[in-house]
Parts: C-alpha cells; sequence; structure tokens
C-alpha cells in the first residue's frame, strides 16, 4: 500500500502563491508515477501535472501552463506543486496522485482546499 500525506493550501489573493507538498509512504518513489489533481465544486476532477518517474517528462495542464511548477525529491519520498500567478479559477481541492509503474495500483493523497479570493 501507498499513503500519500499532503500538505500546503489554503486561502490567497488573485495574484499570489503556493507550495503544495505530498509525502509518499510504503512504496518506493522511485517506482511511482506522480501527479496533481483537482476538483472544483459541480466539476469533474481533472488532471494539472504529471511526472512520468522512467524519463521525467512532464505534463502541464494549459490553464496552468506557465504559473505551475512541479517537482520531486525521490530522496526525501516528496512532490511539491508550486503555484504562482494564482487566479480565482484555480480554486479547488487539490489532490496528489500515485501510480505504482508496474503494477498500476493508484493511490490518492485526502486532498487539499486551494482557495484563491480577495
Amino acid at each position: 500500500q501507498v499513503q500519500l500525506v499532503q500538505s500546503g493550501g489554503g486561502l490567497v489573493q488573485p495574484g499570489g502563491s503556493l507550495t503544495l507538498s505530498c509525502t509518499a509512504s510504503g512504496y518506493d518513489m522511485y517506482s511511482l508515477d506522480m501527479s496533481w489533481h483537482r476538483q472544483a465544486p459541480g466539476k469533474e476532477r481533472e488532471l494539472v501535472t504529471r511526472v512520468f518517474s522512467r524519463n521525467g517528462t512532464t505534463y502541464y495542464a494549459d490553464s496552468v501552463k506557465g504559473r505551475f511548477t512541479f517537482s520531486r525529491d525521490n530522496s526525501a519520498q516528496t512532490v511539491y506543486l508550486q503555484m504562482n500567478n494564482l487566479k480565482p479559477e484555480d480554486t479547488a481541492v487539490y489532490y496528489c496522485k500515485a501510480r505504482k509503474v508496474i503494477i498500476g495500483d493508484v493511490f490518492w493523497g485526502q486532498g487539499t482546499q486551494v482557495t484563491v479570493s480577495s
């Protein structure tokens, strides 16, 4: 089993910044594909950014490209989502997700509320 514990988030004004973190335990992060997703009220959960462990390829949704940065510290078993120039439409519950590369099992963090409002 993989346990994911998230931290960060909160209330920020438009144009502000926040950093989310997600720490994995129970499995070697080198063998996990990690991603961040978000779900706004009344909307489906969407992929924000993803990094493949095999080659480090990073994907960003168009809506966050240039503003959000995904990083991972495998030695610390932690991934980060640096969010800059936040907009009200970024308001959502953010989730980190881990997928075992070989087996494909999926695990989710507990979710973190991010609210962008003046």
